[in-house]
């Protein structure tokens, strides 16, 4: 019968289109699944890079304010030594360490009155270096004559490129001395402590690539004082 087999030629069409269908459509929605999976696993690994950055970032942040509260809490203290030289006040630095005398201790959970501190930025290779902080109880003692105890060294920051430590000193119009940021203080030459001081650092990212720096300042309440002297 003509009828049937127009019948039977157009339900076998249609079951043509519809399987090629169904196989197109399989496709298209396998691309759009890869598709999609790519940008979440992309989206995914930035936020990863991003909340690590900002762990790092945030990490260095609250160790410039610890630092910051410390060296703003400087007092002057006047060492006596042995020989008779002279006291001389308990502060010096250059651009890699930094020692002072505080009433503010980090290490401590409790207040045990001034603390002799000490910063130093030591390298360690490609990967950068850290940031170590030395930190005892400041004892009627020549305490700047001995160097600290390597093992109680606590490593603030890790995967540090650089830093820098730097001094400002006040306007002298009678020395003839301007104000200036210097590399150097020793309080034992300058008699005084510097008005402020200023750090910068520079941190290295997992993958060995330098980051913005972080520079952070802090004033010497301290730098007009009272003498405050060992016994």
């Amino acid at each position: 019968d003509p009828q049937n087999d127009n019948h039977r030629s157009f339900s076998t069409t249609l079951r043509g289109f519809t399987l090629i269908e169904v196989v197109i459509t399989l496709t298209i929605l396998g691309f759009i699944c890869l598709i999609i999976f790519g940008a979440f696993r992309l989206g995914l690994s930035a936020w990863e890079r991003g909340e690590s950055v900002k762990d790092e970032y945030q990490e260095a942040r609250i160790v410039s304010q610890l630092i910051t509260q410390q060296v703003k809490s400087t007092v002057p203290f006047k060492i006596k030594p042995q020989q008779a030289e002279g006291d001389y006040l308990a502060f010096e630095g250059d651009v890699r360490s930094l020692r002072f005398v505080s009433a503010l201790p980090i290490k401590g959970k409790q207040p045990e009155g001034f603390v002799y501190a000490k910063y130093e930025f030591k390298e360690e290779g490609s990967e950068g270096g850290r940031l170590i902080l030395y930190e005892e109880k400041a004892l009627n003692k020549d305490f700047f004559s001995e160097e600290p105890n390597e093992e109680r060294g606590v490593s603030l920051l890790e995967r540090v490129s650089s830093v820098r430590f730097e001094y400002f000193r006040e306007e002298d119009p009678l020395n003839n001395q301007q104000e200036e940021w210097v590399e150097e203080w020793n309080a034992k030459d300058e008699k005084m402590l510097p008005k402020a001081l200023k750090m910068t650092i520079i941190r290295k990212n997992q993958k060995g690539e330098e980051e913005p720096p972080i520079t952070v300042f802090a004033s010497l309440p301290a730098f007009r004082y009272e003498e405050v002297r060992t016994m």
